[in-house]
Formats: structure tokens, sequence, C-alpha cells
């Protein structure tokens, strides 16, 4: 019998760890999380990690994990996650991965080969150096002069990823986008499922839970983690709210702006997560604007003709 696995992506603030907990309540499952930002040990506030009430509802994986200090791979995202999923499925459950990450969910639903991308060292290290004398902005641009499909996917922010990115066309091997390049994995069958709200509605949100974490004590959590040795180069610090605020720390802009400016991004964000999920053409939407548990009634039935099939 085919393994089944779902997945309930949507943008930041959407509503997914709420209906995510329904879901495994009601489907007997168990929870993958698919966050770049939850899966670090300590930064609770700035990730909106679900709460102890909330861990306590359903079994959640990937979530308070992973020392901040280090550096993280998707490559390494995608072991752990398949290691997880597999103990979920030898308790005879149902995993369920829940995120907005939209690499991480690739990683787990297409055979993607990490090791592919050319390197040389050479180029690597005179790449760095451009990064590092004119910054990410800069690197960006080359990157759109000569492969501008790649710069549309890439942030400026992930740099690592630019500079493969750069190489592979230098080397006349553009990286493909990934619904061009990637099989579906063998591994197991998988129901995609993505939650949206009428766009204002998701931006207020948004906008109410970055006043949330700051009420909830955002300065003091990143305040702690330099204390413990973390800079703003640490890639775990370079997410959405610990860097505006550092920024701030820093004297680039007074805290009025860093809060607006992380609202902004985190808006920003949601954009382009919504773009991401709408190129997996087997996705199944699901709005919350105006009735969640109609919507949710919806997804359930979804869930249910699909473990049924």
């Amino acid at each position: 019998m085919k393994r089944k696995v779902v997945v309930i992506a949507g943008p930041t603030a959407v509503g997914k760890t709420e209906l995510a907990i329904r879901a495994a309540n009601d489907f007997n499952g168990e929870i993958i999380s698919c966050d770049s930002m939850q899966l670090y040990k300590y930064m609770d506030i700035g990730s909106a990690k679900p709460d102890a009430e909330e861990r306590a509802a359903a079994t959640h994986y990937l979530v308070d994990e992973i020392d901040p200090a280090g550096d993280f791979s998707v490559a390494e995202y995608c072991k752990m996650a398949k290691g997880y999923i597999n103990e979920v499925f030898e308790k005879g459950k149902l995993p369920i991965i829940s995120g907005g990450t939209g690499l991480y969910i690739n990683s787990l639903i297409y055979d993607m080969d990490f090791a592919s991308t050319p390197k040389n060292e050479e180029e690597r290290q005179e790449l760095q150096k451009i990064l590092e004398e004119n910054g990410p902005q800069y690197l960006h641009d080359m990157l759109r002069e000569i492969d501008p499909d790649a710069a549309e996917r890439i942030h400026p922010n992930n740099t690592k990823k630019m500079i493969r990115a750069i190489e592979a066309a230098r080397a006349g091997e553009k990286i493909p986008a990934f619904e061009e390049s990637f099989k579906p994995t063998g591994d197991y069958e998988v129901l995609l499922i993505c939650l949206d709200r009428d766009r204002e509605q998701l931006y207020n949100r948004i906008n109410l839970r970055v006043d949330i974490m700051m009420e909830k004590g955002l300065i003091p959590e990143i305040k702690s983690l330099m204390a413990m040795g973390l800079t703003e180069d640490s890639i775990s610090m370079k997410g959405i709210g610990y860097k505006e605020l550092i920024a701030h720390f820093n004297g680039e802009y007074d805290l009025e702006t860093a809060v607006e400016l992380i609202k902004r991004n985190s808006r920003r964000y949601a954009k382009r997560q919504l773009t991401w999920f709408r190129r997996y053409p087997d996705m199944h939407w699901f709005d919350l604007s105006t009735d969640v548990d109609v919507e949710y009634s919806r997804m359930c039935q979804v869930i249910s003709d699909y473990l049924e099939s």
C-alpha cells in the first residue's frame, strides 16, 4: 500500500499552525515542521513558533531542534524531515508537513540532487569577495544580468544560493526552476494543500503578529541570542524580525522604523510565498477569509478522499 503524506502550506500568518493541529487530531497525524526559522532553538518569538500548548495538542518535529549558531542546509533538512516522516509511518500515523518554506517543501516532494551544482573554488572565493565588498544586492544584480529567471526565484539574502546560481550560469548550466527539474519523489504520495486569505486581511494579520511579537519580548530575545555569540552574520539571524532589529541596535534607524520594516518585509515575504505555491499545478487552495470552519471542512473532505483513494 502506497504511503501518503499531506502538506499544509501557506504564507506567513495565514493560520497554518491551527489547522495543521486540527488535521493531526482528526486524521491521527503528527506534524513535521517546514519552517526555516522555527527549527532553531531559542528563537521562539521572532519565528512565531508553536507554543507549549500547541505542541502538546499535536506532536511536532523539527521545531526547536537546531542550534542557531551553526549553518543548516536544505539537504540536512530533507534528511532529518524524511527520517521523521518514516518514524510517523512506523507508528501507523499520517505525516503532515506544515510550513511556508517553499524550498524545504520541494526537498520533500521532489527527488533533488543536492550535489549537482558546479563548484569552482577560485571562482567561489572571487564571488565571496565581491559579496563582502559590495553587499548582497550587488551580487543579486550580477545574477539578474546572466540568469534573470534564477534572480527572480532567489532572494538577495540567500547569498549562498546566489553564488551557486552565478557559478552554474557561468558554466552554462543555469539552475532551472524546481518544477522543471525535479521528478516527484517515489518515497510516498503527496497531497498539496495551500491556505490563503484576502490580501488586506492577510496583511493586517501580519502587522498584528509583529506588534504581538514586540509585546512578547522580541527585543530581549534577540539581545539574549547576541549574548550567546550570534551576530548579524549568523544565518539564523538573517530572518525577518531579527535582521531589522539588529540593524536598529547598530544605529541604522530608530525602533519605529525597524518595526515598520519588519511588517513590510513580512508582507513582501508572504507575497513571494504565494507566488511560489501557485507554481504547483496540483495544489488544493482554501481561502480562510470568511469562514475558517467551512474551509476546514472542505479541506477535511479533500484529505479523506485522498487517503481513501
